[in-house]
């Protein structure tokens, strides 16, 4: 086919357990990302998310997952900054950074979900007047470039070293792998001022239109105007893609009625913020290939990370890995980095 050329191929899962027990899911999710580098996938990614089923601190998380795989890319998307702080934050980030043997992808955003429930536990103070967005962002790259402490005289002494204060362990280029989640215009044409990549997926504001497709366009355009001269960044576009070639009469019906119940809320803008949502792409692998050969997002984002549903089952998620894998990413022009492994599971 014709169109779109995908050069590097991610996966982003939710990370889901159980209330009582939730060790089983989080060590699923480890699994997943060990199929998923078997599978041949450029980067596996994990949501961070505060009092969900989900994980509270994605840099612990990948610290782990460093453990576990060794080539694939290991992201986040996204950490709220609005919690974080900036120091502590970078620290861990730069920890499991080196853990991985550099292959952290820091994925950042602005706003904080469930504020009014967190906001007074995680600040002292009157937190609605702090700066929670940018500004918080900006410190936690420099902190990630190394930037010193104190003045050029500045040492600090511990046992059996002096040494400029700076953050450590220092991970060289973690910085240059910061993305930010960004939906409106403000917020791209801020994350290329800064020179930070750029993940873009199936929710965004709709600031100048009611269609979806027109409201990413105008942020892909804005972003690559704002981009200084010569910087080299990277942009990935995210979608909910949910293939069932391989899935059985049962699991068919229920990716369906997925994509059936949320349906609605693609069809308007959403809420005062007027937010806008891609429809879920499930059915084929020939069907959901004629939707992205027809998307011009697609055909202008190198990297395409596939988004997987919130609350799937671990055969499910492997499943769509698979399809993706075999079925529809070949067909967009991707090729595995390293020599393909044998099947992991057999076509039905």
């Amino acid at each position: 086919m014709t169109g779109p050329t995908i050069t590097s191929l991610a996966f982003l899962t939710p990370g889901n357990f159980l209330d009582d027990d939730p060790g089983p899911g989080l060590e699923e999710t480890l699994q997943l990302f060990e199929f998923g580098e078997r599978l041949g996938f450029d980067g596996a990614w994990i949501r961070q998310r505060h009092l969900e089923h989900g994980v509270g601190s994605a840099a612990v998380f990948l610290a782990a997952a460093g453990q576990r795989t060794r080539r694939v890319e290991l992201g986040t998307a996204v950490i709220p900054i609005g919690y974080e702080n900036p120091f502590r934050l970078a620290e861990d980030l730069s920890l499991a950074d080196v853990l991985s043997q550099g292959r952290l992808q820091v994925g950042l955003s602005t706003g904080m979900p469930h504020a009014e429930l967190l906001g007074d536990l995680v600040h002292d103070g009157e937190w609605r007047s702090f700066d929670l967005s940018y500004g918080r962002v900006a410190k936690v790259v420099g902190h990630l470039r190394g930037d010193y402490l104190g003045g050029p005289d500045t040492v600090i002494h511990s046992p059996g070293t002096t040494q400029r204060p700076r953050l450590q362990p220092y991970a060289a280029g973690l910085a240059d792998r910061v993305w930010y989640g960004g939906g409106s215009l403000r917020s791209v044409r801020w994350a290329a001022g800064q020179g930070l990549n750029l993940l873009t997926g199936n929710v965004v504001s709709g600031e100048r239109t009611d269609d979806f497709t027109t409201a990413q366009l105008d942020l892909l355009t804005a972003y690559e105007d704002t981009i200084a001269a010569g910087r080299r960044t990277r942009t990935a576009l995210g979608r909910v893609i949910v293939p069932f070639d391989t899935a059985d009469a049962a699991t068919r019906a229920r990716y369906r009625a997925y994509a059936k119940g949320r349906h609605e809320r693609t069809l308007a803008p959403q809420g005062p913020k007027r937010t806008l949502f891609a429809p879920d792409l499930v059915g084929t692998a020939e069907q959901i290939l004629e939707r992205l050969a027809a998307d011009p997002v697609v055909a202008r984002v190198p990297e395409l990370r596939l988004e997987l549903p919130y609350e799937f089952h671990r055969e499910e998620y492997e499943q769509i890995l698979y399809d993706v894998r075999h079925l529809i990413a070949p067909e967009l022009g991707w090729r595995p980095a390293q020599p393909p492994v044998p099947a992991l599971r057999a076509v039905t």
